[in-house]
């Protein structure tokens, strides 16, 4: 059993946060309770002195004598081991956040797919489970490999589609392509498909649909080379 606590000032988001991670433990049956939560900065630190706690969620600008960034340093002292989640509505503080070990920064709102993730992606961490990442910017933005529906040009952009979000990074597919599975394959001039995660293939209107319902097109110069691949991985379902 996983025990989480919760630190911010503003009591609607405690009570918000409390529901959204009792959801996701109980829909993906994770072993963890929320134990403690406070917009006490002092109550925080007693607890985690007295208490077992394996993760706290705390945000950066909290309106006391003392900031999150504060707390996270005396939190270290007490507890070497503990993750750290950040929040905070303040970007500029993001790169501060990670000096003390911090699992994850999460900018504010916090939506219930971008919590989940996250919160999937730190019982992994702690069990152990070989799963493979993609760093796509500077601001250690990682992506489960599987995760990833397709990679599509957008501009001066790649857009990182998964079932729950889109991430976009400023680069090109030249940077990734070395660095993808042997499953993630180009399909148009502007996407690259993750064969894995491909439902159906229409050759015909040239259209590919995703298992989350997402689709990209098939451009005709790859057509024929993704067909040959595709006979390789069988049924897409």
């Amino acid at each position: 059993m996983l025990n989480f606590a919760i630190c911010d000032d503003n009591l609607n988001i405690l009570d918000k946060l409390e529901k959204m991670l009792e959801i996701i433990f109980i829909k993906n049956n994770f072993e963890a309770s929320v134990c403690f939560k406070t917009d006490d900065t002092e109550a925080i630190l007693d607890y985690i002195r007295e208490n077992k706690i394996d993760v706290i969620m705390l945000d950066i600008n909290l309106k006391s004598n003392k900031n999150g960034l504060d707390l996270a340093e005396e939190i270290r002292k007490i507890n070497k081991d503990i993750y750290i989640i950040f929040t905070t509505g303040h970007l500029e503080y993001a790169m501060l956040a990670y000096k003390y070990k911090t699992f994850d920064y999460l900018a504010k709102p916090i939506t219930y797919e971008r919590l989940e993730e996250t919160i999937k992606r730190l019982f992994e961490d702690i069990n152990g489970l070989p799963k493979k990442y993609i760093k796509i910017d500077n601001k250690n933005t990682i992506i489960d490999e599987s995760e990833i529906q397709y990679i599509k040009r957008d501009g001066m952009k790649l857009v990182f589609h998964t079932a729950s979000r889109d991430y976009d990074t400023y680069s090109s597919f030249n940077k990734f392509q070395d660095k993808l599975p042997k499953n993630y394959h180009r399909c148009h001039k502007s996407c690259i498909a993750n064969i894995h995660q491909i439902k159906d293939v229409e050759p015909v209107s040239g259209v590919i649909t995703f298992k989350d319902g997402s689709s990209c097109d098939i451009g005709p110069k790859y057509k024929s080379d993704l067909m040959e691949v595709l006979k390789d991985y069988g049924n897409f379902e």
